[in-house]
């Protein structure tokens, strides 16, 4: 086990604290973080190949929402439980053996497409992979932070971030040439069942830092993280806000093969479709790279408002496009808004924390942001089923101007300042 930075150590590096180049010099850091964007890549594979699999087969944005859901859905269910679990279990072992089980049902799941199994079957391996991603989640995302002095959080996070969406860029473009070659579904889920190893061996290479929180007793686990985010004003402005977000403006991310062939006639199976997926995706790269970056000295709370306005615009422009041509464009703005917001929402939210709530806090955040976006897929699907996906987007766009003014964390601040108290810190 190694020792966690204490907040007035020295920092190990000559690099400006915060920034990307100073997360970057931790080794244990680059280990962990290449491993898992090598993982990523497959499973961003997986998430545009498969739900476009479903949308061509069964021409049916609900049976898409409904396989989203399998795959995000047990982070609203399974994540406070998997944050008791990852505190009370050998941190290491269980860091090796969600993903472990997670390879095994992708590779389950890549013979039923071979097979062209029922949709039942598909769901079922699909859940597979979402429980034990959900129970993974909190324990992973709790000790990755860690492995970087806290001072350098936020270059951390922005790079975390950067993987998620150079992966999201990544998969999509990797998805669109296997098309062009005639690869199949079933191969593509094969290889993200086989990229599972690069993340397993990243864990198995370096000490996994670990603090136990000061759990209460029985059921009060189940609460504990809720009780504290309930007593700071802008962990749970934070969390109410992005559940809000997931669930009214995101679902298109999940439906995203149903927007692109109901709105912009584009079809799931193509390799525009990869193409548009990412664009999207590389908005999103360059938004999430940009907090550690660019905007590495600007307070965040300073940049949420206009992200969320950004988002706004985009979305509403994304959901009114009838053709191809202008959704590369307004896609890739859209992912720079996107991914800007959700990387300064999630810094912001993981400086207000101690390392010892880390893992009880981080699974709300899942929640809130993960587990809230198949819920939407399950609510809208048969929505776009029905009227399509303009209205679904546009009332997206509403709610994130609205969420534009009511996480404005500065504006509380100097509201609860003039009552005479303080925001807490």
């Amino acid at each position: 086990m190694t020792t966690v930075p204490h907040e007035s150590d020295a920092l190990p590096h000559p690099y400006s604290p915060g920034t990307i180049r100073a997360a970057w010099s931790y080794r244990a850091f680059r280990t962990v973080w290449t491993g898992q964007a090598l993982s990523q890549t497959g499973t961003w594979m997986q998430n545009v190949a498969l739900p476009a699999y479903v949308q061509a087969r069964w021409d049916s944005g609900t049976l898409v929402g409904a396989m989203v859901f399998a795959q995000l859905g047990p982070m609203l269910l399974l994540s406070i439980p998997g944050s008791v679990l990852a505190n009370k279990a050998p941190r290491k072992p269980w860091l090796l053996t969600m993903p472990t089980v997670q390879m095994a049902a992708a590779l389950v799941l890549a013979w039923f497409v071979h097979a062209d199994a029922s949709y039942g079957l598909l769901f079922t391996a699909t859940a597979v992979m979402g429980v034990a991603n959900a129970l993974n989640a909190p324990a992973f995302q709790s000790s990755i932070p860690m492995l970087v002095h806290r001072r350098d959080l936020a270059g951390a996070i922005s790079l975390n971030t950067a993987q998620l969406n150079g992966t999201r860029v990544l998969g999509p473009l990797i998805v669109g040439l296997m098309t062009l070659l005639h690869v199949t579904v079933s191969q593509m889920l094969l290889i993200n069942g086989v990229t599972f190893l690069f993340v397993v061996g990243a864990i198995a290479r370096i000490e996994i830092p670990v603090v136990r929180a000061q759990m209460d007793q029985g059921w009060r686990q189940l609460t504990q993280g809720i009780r504290i985010a309930g007593s700071r004003p802008t962990l749970l402005r934070l969390l109410l806000s992005m559940t809000l977000f997931s669930l009214l403006a995101l679902p298109f991310v999940g439906l995203f093969p149903t927007v692109a062939e109901k709105a912009m006639n584009i079809h799931p199976r193509s390799a525009a479709y990869s193409w548009l997926y990412a664009s999207f995706g590389f908005g999103a790269l360059l938004g999430g790279l940009s907090v550690g970056s660019v905007f590495a000295r600007v307070d965040k709370r300073r940049l949420i408002p206009p992200a969320f306005l950004g988002f706004a615009v985009f979305l509403f422009l994304f959901g009114q496009l009838r053709s191809a041509g202008l959704s590369y464009p307004v896609g890739f703005a859209l992912g720079i808004c996107y991914f800007l917001l959700a990387t300064a929402m999630n810094t912001e939210y993981q400086l207000h924390m101690d390392h010892s709530e880390r893992v009880l806090l981080m699974a709300l955040w899942f929640m809130a942001f993960g587990g809230m976006v198949p819920v939407g897929n399950i609510v809208f699907g048969p929505v776009m089923d029905h009227i399509g996906p303009r209205w679904v987007l546009a009332m997206g766009a509403v709610a994130s101007l609205s969420l534009a003014w009511w996480c404005d964390l500065i504006r509380l601040e100097r509201r609860r300042a003039a009552r005479g108290t303080a925001l807490e810190v």
